[in-house]
């Protein structure tokens, strides 16, 4: 289908990329299969818009370039250091694995030599930006096999760019020249392009950018042009645009910049590359399938079965657990840009046919399709191989189970899943009230820093099938996930159901809607940090507005304190906290739950979250905070009384038996509530105040320890007496019980 100018075919295929990628919204399928999916249908094989194929492979090749550019700038050696020598290892050791055996595998299918290494080559290597965008889109770029993951994908760059120079030396040796002398040729011009950029990134590139840096537009432009120049400057010397793209990137690594230039281009990168998976989508001809299927099968079912095996191995045999092998390894298991660009420069140097080429774009399409799927629903893939997967890990993992410091410490108040921003607060006031924290997370960094704190941790997270056997589940108090995933929360939640877990569960949720589907699917209590946090600034934007006086001509200050949980003043009235008589500061005013109360008598009773607004001096002000926010003396953190239970009998007489509870005020003569009563076989729950009791009713009853204790021991009423031989008080939260 001709359409009349360019102009408007690039418009018809960015209609048909944008309702192609809404559908795969919609469906739950990956944008990047979509795009491919976009490209087929606008090619020769499908509706045949595209017939200005030199412009789309201009832009899809400086979304390339930009890609490079951004791998550059994003460069860092200390993440190879960091991962350790797995990544060098399992980098280099793909590599080998995959060229040996898929030189091989090619010559196997009849190839000649120069297109069988060209295969091979093309076999090599992952797509880094495929894999990038993947594990971001799963919160795993900070995981150890993330990590790990994009320290091979960079060592697999490395080789990828010698890969080029070696061809584009090839490629630009000519019969006069010998082979000997075009190789030195070429390599004294990378060496010294290499050398001028070296020398540009010391002296010149720093002091540039920082002078275009007032304008983020103009440092934006400065690193786009850069990366053009340079990757024009590649082409010139015989290389490629690609390799002078990436050297501009990793000049400017250095700098300051870095993060927010990678940030502002991200957006261009990505517009760009979906003309390269267009691109891509619409070289493959779909008339050579048939002929080309079964080697392309063939080679798919290598790439996707054999790199992930090769990484396996290595990690197991370096002492990693076989899951972190495995997830690893799945981020191997397609080819990437790298080996299109290789193919398509062989092609142009007429190193190798166009059915060749065509056999590595199947292959590349067939890999890169499937491999997405493999990894965004890893979890689930690894649950079914877990068990054929034992042979990948030695006895002792030893490089992940020295993360773990788990100390027998009895009880465990609460095992904290994951320890990100959110997390981290959790475990900070958790420990600050004496609680017994159990972290969990994948982030190596993150165990290390509550390592130091002396905190337990344990390498994992919950979608792991083998987490029951590592975790105490059965000291636990609380699970709390502070995840806001929805699928993960809710299979954290079935997870634990099969591990056997007995006790409560809090979860984090986003929004209203998954608050109440994680409360259906069992959650004890919901987080929700973001409306939590937005009604708490309202408030004390509120608070700040109608309170806080604009300007005093005195010399007097005023001062917003929030009421801890674990202040001393939390629970006591204005009277009891003393505040003025030692600091001669006053309380103007009390702000509850977006209520205010004005100038509260000494009856006022202040509790946790108050923000009491306060004047004074400065040095008084400091005095008064001190002495709202500390914890009461001699009483550390998490000394508060907590709710019991337990179950008393009724017997025969007047003062309760064919009473109602309304008669009885048990909350406010007892300062316990009724929650239950047994009646023979039947149970009332949650009874009203017109439930009139009866001699042998068994009340189940809930308040603090010292008034259920009084209870058990008969000394408010003889006709309440504790069921059995004792009084057993379930603890409220922990099921412990104590007589």
């Amino acid at each position: 289908m001709q359409l009349p100018s360019t102009f408007i075919e690039i418009a018809a295929i960015l209609a048909l990329a944008a309702l192609l990628g809404a559908l795969g919204q919609k469906l739950r399928q990956p944008l990047i299969i979509m795009f491919m999916a976009a490209g087929i249908l606008a090619g020769p094989a499908g509706l045949g818009i595209i017939a200005s194929h030199g412009s789309i492979e201009l832009l899809a090749h400086i979304g390339i370039a930009l890609l490079l550019f951004i791998v550059g700038l994003n460069l860092d050696i200390h993440l190879i250091r960091t991962t350790g020598p797995v990544a060098l290892a399992t980098g280099l050791g793909q590599i080998v694995f995959t060229s040996l055996f898929g030189l091989f595998i090619a010559l196997g299918l009849g190839l000649d030599l120069v297109n069988a290494l060209y295969v091979a080559i093309a076999l090599t290597f992952s797509s880094t930006i495929i894999i990038v965008k993947l594990l971001s889109d799963k919160n795993e770029l900070d995981s150890l096999h993330g990590q790990i993951a994009i320290g091979f994908l960079i060592v697999q760059d490395i080789a990828a760019i010698i890969a080029l120079v070696v061809l584009t030396t090839l490629g630009a040796r000519t019969a006069a020249v010998s082979p000997l002398a075009s190789v030195l040729i070429i390599a004294g011009k990378f060496l010294g392009f290499l050398a001028l950029v070296v020398f540009l990134a010391w002296k010149v590139i720093p002091r540039l950018a920082r002078r275009l840096a007032a304008s983020q537009e103009m440092l934006t432009l400065f690193a786009v042009a850069w990366a053009v120049i340079l990757g024009a400057a590649g082409e010139l010397l015989g290389f490629s645009k690609e390799i002078g793209a990436f050297l501009a990137g990793v000049s400017l690594a250095s700098t300051e910049y870095r993060e927010a230039l990678g940030t502002r281009l991200a957006g261009l990168r990505d517009f760009l590359l979906l003309f390269f998976f267009i691109d891509l989508g619409s070289r493959l001809d779909l008339s050579m399938v048939g002929s080309q299927a079964l080697p392309a099968a063939l080679l798919s079912l290598f790439v996707l079965v054999g790199n992930p095996l090769v990484v396996m191995v290595i990690m197991g045999l370096m002492g990693y657990r076989r899951r972190t092998g495995f997830l690893a390894g799945l981020t191997v298991a397609q080819i990437s840009e790298f080996s299109l660009i290789v193919a398509a420069m062989g092609l142009g140097l007429g190193h190798i046919l166009p059915g060749t080429m065509g056999l590595i774009t199947l292959v590349g399409v067939a890999t890169i399709f499937v491999s997405t799927y493999m990894i965004l629903y890893s979890g689930r893939l690894y649950d079914l191989l877990s068990p054929a997967l034992r042979v990948f890990e030695r006895r002792d993992p030893h490089r992940e189970s020295a993360s773990d410091s788990l100390r027998d410490t009895g009880i465990i108040d609460v095992i904290l899943v994951g320890l990100g921003r959110y997390g981290s607060g959790l475990a900070e006031n958790l420990l600050q009230r004496g609680r017994t924290v159990l972290g969990i997370d994948f982030d190596p960094d993150s165990l290390q820093k509550w390592r130091d704190r002396g905190m337990s941790v344990l390498f994992g997270d919950m979608t792991d099938p083998d987490i029951c056997g590592q975790l105490p589940l059965g000291k636990a108090r609380w699970v709390v996930g502070t995840t806001r995933i929805r699928e993960l929360n809710l299979l954290m939640l079935q997870k634990l159901a099969r591990c056997g877990y007995a006790g409560r569960v809090a979860l984090t949720a986003a929004n209203q809607e998954e608050a109440v589907a994680f409360e259906r699917a069992g959650a004890d209590i919901v987080f929700r940090p973001y409306a939590d946090a937005a009604e708490q600034a309202v408030d004390d934007l509120s608070d700040a507005m109608d309170m806080l006086p604009e300007q005093v001509d005195w010399p007097v200050s005023f001062r917003e304190v929030r009421i801890p949980a674990t202040a001393a003043a939390a629970g006591r009235a204005v009277r009891d906290i003393l505040m003025r008589a030692e600091t001669g500061v006053s309380i103007l005013a009390v702000s509850r739950a977006g209520r205010a109360h004005y100038d509260p008598g000494p009856d006022f009773q202040v509790f946790p979250g108050d923000r009491l607004v306060i004047v004074g001096t400065n040095e008084q002000l400091q005095r008064a905070e001190d002495i709202l926010t500390l914890p009461p003396e001699g009483e550390g953190p998490g000394g508060s009384e907590r709710f019991v239970i337990a179950e008393l009998d009724v017997v025969a007489g007047e003062r309760v038996a064919g009473r109602t509870l309304a008669e009885l005020s048990f909350r406010q003569y007892y300062g316990v509530t009724v929650i239950g009563i047994r009646r023979g076989e039947r149970r009332i729950l949650t009874p009203g105040p017109d439930e009139r009791l009866v001699a042998g009713d068994r009340l189940v009853v809930i308040g603090s320890a010292g008034a259920v204790a009084d209870l058990c021991r008969g000394k408010l009423n003889e006709e309440l007496r504790p069921h059995g031989d004792s009084c057993a008080i379930r603890r409220g939260g922990d099921g412990e019980e104590e007589s």
